[in-house]
C-alpha cells in the first residue's frame, strides 16, 4: 500500500518527550541516555554489583558483578574461536541464564547476536544460521564458550548489537538487524510509558514465561529490566504452577504475557490462593484481548497497573502502549504512540482516520539483512510500513482492525478478520478464535472461523446467536471449525493463519 502519509497527532498522547531532540530526517533521538548495551550494564556493575540481575528458576542466579565477569569469559571464548568485531553468532539455548550469557557475551565480544526460535524445525533453523552467515552456532546442549575476560571498546550507539528474525507468518523470517540505540530507545519509551524511574533499581523484577529469542522477552523483559539495575526472573518453560509459585517467592513486580496464558492463569486452581501483593503492573499484547479478561486482571491483581502493548520485531518491540486508565474502556484499542515514536497512516480509499500504520523512530530497523527489495518494499521516506490496517479514533487511540493480507471482501464489502474474532473470544465456550476468507465463487470469499474450547464441547447455534447481537450480518462466520488443539501462535501471541489456511477443512455453510 502506497501513498501520502497522514501523521497521528500527539495533541492529547500522555507520553511525553522531554529530553529528546529530532534529526534531519525528523526521528527522534534520546539525549541523557546510555549509548551503548554495555554501557548501560557497565553503570549497574559499578553502582549496584551485589545486586542480583538474573534468577533462572531450578538454576543459576547471577549478581550484575558475576553477570559481567561470566559474560566476559564467554566474550574471550568467542574471540578464540575467531570471531571478530560483527561476525555473527547463533544462540539457540533454551531460556535461563546460558542464553542470556550468550547474548551478553556475544557482544561484549563485538559480535552479532542472532537469536534462533528453539521450536523452529531443522530445515527452518539452517536457514536462519545459512541467512545470517553465523560464525559460531551455541546450539542447545553445547558448552558455553569460556577464555580470558574480554569486553570491545569502541563499540556506538549505531552497530548492530543484534540481528532477529521476524515469525515468518507469510513466508521465510527475515533478518531485522538491531542497534544499540534501537535497544536503549524501546527501554526508555517502555519506562516512560509505564510511569517508571530509571531508579526504580532492584525493586523491579519481571518474570519472563515466554521466548527470549523474542524481542517481548529479551528486549520489553530483560533488556528493560538491566536498563533500570532491576532483575529477570526467568522461567525455562512456562509452567502456570511455578508462575503462581514465582510471584511472591521472587517479588515478582513486573508480569508481562499474551492473553491466552494469563486467562489460564486465572482460572488455575491454585491462582485463588496466589500472593500477588508486590505486582505493580501487569502487561499484556500479541493478541486482541476482551474487556472481560482486563477486567478480571484488575480485580486479579489489585495492586497493580495494566497495559496493553504492541510493537514488531522491526521496532525493536514497542510502538504503542494503552495505559491503565484506557485499559477496561477502550480494551479494543492497542494505545497511543509510545514517546519517541512517530505515527501515520495511509488512508485506505477516502477515510483519513483508517489505513496502513506506518512508524518512525530511533527504535525502528532501517531495513532487512540482505534483503534488498524487501527493505524498499517496507521502508519508503524513512517510515516502516506495518502491513496492519488502523483506525485512529478522535483521542488518538490506535485500533488494529486487520492485517493488509487479512482483510476478507465479501462481494465487495472488507470484513475485519480481528474485529469478528474479538465477538467470538467473548463467546460463551470459546477459548481461541481465528477468522480466515473461504473462497466463494459468487461472493468471492466469505468468513470461516476456527474456535477452540478448552473445557466444554462449543455450542455453534449459541455462538451465531452471540455473533448476531454483536455483528452486522454479512461479518456472521458462515462456516466454523472446530478443533480440539489449540490455535497455532508464534511465540509474541499472534496467530499463524498460514498454517490453519493449510490444515483447515471447512465443511457445509452454516448458513
Amino acid at each position: 500500500m502506497t501513498g501520502a502519509v497522514i501523521e497521528i497527532t500527539r495533541s492529547r498522547n500522555p507520553f511525553e518527550r522531554w529530553g529528546s531532540t529530532r534529526d534531519a530526517n525528523g526521528v527522534t533521538h534520546y539525549a541523557g541516555v546510555p549509548a551503548t548495551l554495555l554501557d548501560m550494564v557497565r553503570a549497574h556493575v559499578d553502582a549496584r554489583p551485589d545486586a542480583e540481575a538474573i534468577a533462572e528458576i531450578g538454576g543459576d542466579r547471577l549478581t550484575y558483578a558475576q553477570l559481567w565477569e561470566r559474560a566476559s569469559r564467554v566474550a574471550g571464548g568467542l574471540r578464540a574461536l575467531g570471531i571478530q568485531r560483527g561476525d555473527r553468532v547463533a544462540l539457540r539455548y533454551p531460556a535461563g541464564t546460558n542464553w542470556v550469557l550468550a547474548f551478553w557475551g556475544t557482544i561484549m565480544a563485538g559480535g552479532i547476536a542472532v537469536p534462533v526460535n528453539t521450536r523452529s524445525a531443522q530445515p527452518e533453523v539452517e536457514f536462519v544460521l545459512d541467512d545470517a552467515g553465523v560464525t559460531v552456532d551455541l546450539a542447545s546442549g553445547t558448552p558455553l564458550p569460556d577464555g580470558d575476560p574480554y569486553v570491545a571498546e569502541g563499540l556506538r550507539a549505531t552497530d548492530v548489537a543484534a540481528l532477529f528474525y521476524t515469525s515468518g507468518t507469510t513466508g521465510h523470517p527475515k533478518g531485522v538487524p538491531t542497534t544499540h540505540e534501537a535497544f536503549v530507545t524501546n527501554a526508555e519509551n517502555m519506562i516512560r510509558s509505564l510511569g517508571m524511574s530509571r531508579e526504580v533499581g532492584p525493586a523491579l523484577r519481571t518474570l519472563i514465561s515466554v521466548p527470549l529469542f523474542h524481542v517481548t522477552a529479551c528486549n520489553s523483559q530483560l533488556l528493560v529490566a538491566a536498563y533500570v539495575g532491576g532483575a529477570s526472573v526467568i522461567l525455562p518453560a512456562l509452567d502456570l504452577p511455578t508462575v503462581i509459585e514465582s510471584l511472591a517467592a521472587e517479588h515478582i513486580s513486573f508480569l508481562v504475557t499474551v492473553p491466552a496464558v494469563y486467562s489460564l492463569l486465572l482460572r488455575h486452581p491454585r491462582f485463588a490462593d496466589a500472593d500477588v501483593s508486590g505486582v505493580r503492573t501487569v502487561g499484556y499484547g500479541g493478541a486482541p484481548i476482551a474487556p472481560s479478561l482486563v477486567r478480571s486482571l484488575k480485580a486479579a491483581f489489585p495492586r497493580a497497573t495494566v497495559m496493553n502493548g504492541y510493537g514488531m520485531t522491526e521496532t525493536a518491540s514497542l510502538i504503542t502502549v494503552l495505559p491503565d486508565q484506557d485499559a477496561v474502556e477502550h480494551a479494543d484499542s492497542v494505545g497511543y504512540a509510545v514517546p519517541s515514536v512517530d505515527l501515520g497512516i495511509v488512508p485506505i480509499d477516502d477515510d483519513p482516520n483508517t489505513g496502513e500504520l506506518v512508524v518512525r523512530g530511533a527504535n525502528v530497523a532501517a531495513g532487512y539483512w540482505n534483503r534488498a527489495q524487501a527493505t524498499a518494499e517496507t521502508i519508503v521516506d524513512g517510515w516502516l510500513h506495518t502491513g496492519d490496517v488502523v483506525r485512529v479514533d478522535d483521542a488518538g487511540r490506535v485500533h488494529i482492525v486487520d492485517r493488509i493480507k487479512d482483510i476478507i471482501n465479501r462481494g465487495g464489502e472488507n470484513i475485519s478478520s480481528v474485529e469478528v474474532e474479538a465477538v467470538l473470544l467473548s463467546a460463551p465456550g470459546v477459548a481461541d478464535a481465528a477468522v480466515l476468507a473461504v473462497p466463494d465463487d459468487v461472493m468471492g470469499e466469505k468468513v470461516g472461523a476456527v474456535l477452540y474450547g478448552d473445557q466444554a464441547p462449543i455450542d455453534i447455534d449459541g455462538v451465531l446467536a452471540h455473533c448476531r447481537n454483536h455483528l452486522a450480518d454479512f461479518k456472521i462466520p458462515q462456516y466454523a471449525a472446530v478443533v480440539t488443539e489449540a490455535l497455532p501462535r508464534n511465540a509474541g501471541g499472534k496467530l499463524l493463519k498460514n498454517h490453519l489456511r493449510r490444515q483447515v477443512r471447512w465443511g457445509a455453510p452454516l448458513r
